[in-house]
């Protein structure tokens, strides 16, 4: 029976504060680890600094009942889990002649953070989707930080779970897990099999790792091509969504829909970790990853058409609104949404005010509420958002590329 009750999760944010208020609902003594003082704060008030259903009322009963802490800095444990963000060095993921480099600073961080509470019998954790090999290089860190491996146990578990039902696939997902060695599996393995109702799965850290980043562009390619597609369809005069659903009654084709762009934290960032380490034999995941990034700028070149006919009738510009900032409906995460870069390319030259309802302002680009954004000249649906599904104004599809117009 796993018996390690105490757990040290480093990183707050979309998936280590979820984990942290499960973990700690179903009995484990939580201590939170973050950088932002303010996102510290707000979690022991009980509340919570993002938008996940469910997630507040895990906070709230697990902070009440002293099971969940967050602070500055980590505390000894019998369990450290690493949940931080695996960016790129240089956000040139838009560069269609670049392929970006993955920063995993904040991964060598943590894990030296955590360096001087380690002890023999310890299980350390990375979920943050990493390059194969990340998982390794933690152990090579510790040594080097003077931790005495012998009984350290390191694995990596991927995280599998969609924004907006975060608290219910923690618990239903399969799992995958992955150890530097078969000790760190079956610890690991152990640890997950006490709150995961899915199939957990034991693989090394090298394979577990290598999982996440063939989802990730397993879907990119897929969407690539629906992105491809409504770009052709254009050219051909052709419904793209009629194509697509008339495609889709062969019994083995299932094309996905068309939208403007591929955002969030993984699908448009784990495809180039296999490209970057690939030696330029990824060649179609590549491929996939500059279409999706360029449908950003083939919408842009859309929507400026429609502003050039709508001002040389008006004989003035138009105001716009962009309807959704986030990267998929209903959620408030802005990582690479494909949505967040067309409003701000398209306010660097136009008076362009967002509709987003799960955030209340943004740092350059005016928020205004939903009614208020329909008032514009042309608006601008780049996000599914609910609020938006019951909207009886009349709207028209341009270019099916996911994105309508109210003329």
């Amino acid at each position: 029976m796993f018996n390690k009750r105490r757990v040290c999760i480093i990183g707050l944010g979309y998936i280590g504060l979820p984990t942290a208020a499960l973990l700690a609902n179903r009995g484990y003594q939580v201590h939170g680890v973050d950088i932002n003082q303010q996102v510290i704060d707000t979690i022991n008030l009980g509340e919570i600094h993002i938008v996940e259903p469910d997630l507040e009322k895990f906070v709230q009963n697990a902070v009440k009942k002293q099971y969940l802490k967050a602070s500055n800095n980590p505390a000894e444990s019998d369990i450290f889990l690493i949940a931080v963000p695996t960016p790129f060095h240089n956000n040139t993921s838009n560069n269609l002649s670049s392929s970006p480099e993955p920063n995993i600073d904040f991964v060598v961080d943590a894990t030296k953070k955590i360096a001087p509470y380690i002890k023999s019998g310890n299980l350390v954790l990375l979920e943050s989707t990493s390059p194969v090999g990340t998982t390794d290089m933690m152990f090579d860190i510790l040594k080097k930080e003077g931790v005495d491996m012998e009984n350290v146990y390191i694995a990596h578990s991927p995280e599998r779970v969609l924004p907006g039902n975060i608290m219910h696939e923690l618990i239903a997902n399969d799992r995958i897990v992955g150890g530097i060695d078969e000790k760190s599996t079956k610890n690991a393995a152990d640890f997950y099999r006490t709150f995961v109702e899915g199939e957990v799965l034991e693989t090394s850290a090298r394979t577990a790792e290598m999982t996440k980043l063939t989802e990730n562009s397993f879907r990119d390619v897929n969407i690539a091509f629906a992105n491809e597609l409504s770009i052709l369809c254009h050219d051909l005069d052709i419904d793209a969504l009629e194509l697509i659903s008339l495609a889709n009654r062969h019994p083995r084709v299932n094309i996905l829909s068309p939208g403007c762009g591929v955002g969030g934290h993984c699908i448009a960032v784990d495809p180039w970790f296999i490209v970057h380490s690939a030696d330029g034999k990824a060649n179609l995941i590549e491929q996939a990853r500059r279409t999706n990034d360029y449908k950003v700028n083939w919408v842009i070149d859309r929507v400026k058409e429609q502003i050039i006919k709508y001002e040389k009738d008006k004989r003035r510009l138009p105001s716009i609104a962009c309807m959704g900032l986030a990267f998929k409906p209903n959620i408030d995460d802005l990582r690479e949404s494909p949505a967040l870069q067309i409003a701000t390319m398209l306010n660097d030259s136009y008076n362009i005010v967002a509709v987003e309802p799960n955030i209340r302002e943004h740092s350059f680009l005016k928020i205004v509420p939903y009614l208020e954004g329909l008032k514009a000249d042309i608006c601008i649906y780049l996000v599914a958002h609910d609020q938006f599904k019951n909207d009886q104004v009349k709207r028209t599809d341009l270019d099916f590329c996911g994105i309508k117009y109210r003329k």
